[in-house]
């Protein structure tokens, strides 16, 4: 296996050893199981995107005006300061 020289702020180092100590797992096992997860996540994602991408070129979907989009949240958020706080 190739190796890669991984640089980590002292925050982020700190957490991956910390995790690392708790889970009894390697720092290397770790970064690998977190970059793959991270990558597959991406490729949903980008296989999404292209589907609602393709939905919207084809007219199935149509787009929602950008006014009225926010809209919608600003009439969201008018009504969640209206509603009495929840306990």
């Amino acid at each position: 296996m190739k190796t890669m020289e991984v640089h980590l702020t002292p925050d982020v180092e700190r957490k991956l050893i910390d995790l690392a100590g708790q889970s009894g797992r390697g720092t290397d096992e770790l970064l690998q199981d977190a970059l793959a997860a991270y990558f597959e996540e991406l490729a949903q994602t980008r296989d999404m995107l292209n589907s609602r991408y393709d939905e919207l070129k084809s007219g199935r979907v149509k787009p929602i005006p950008g006014d009225e989009v926010e809209a919608y949240f600003r009439e969201k958020s008018d009504a969640a300061r209206r509603s009495p706080p929840r306990s």
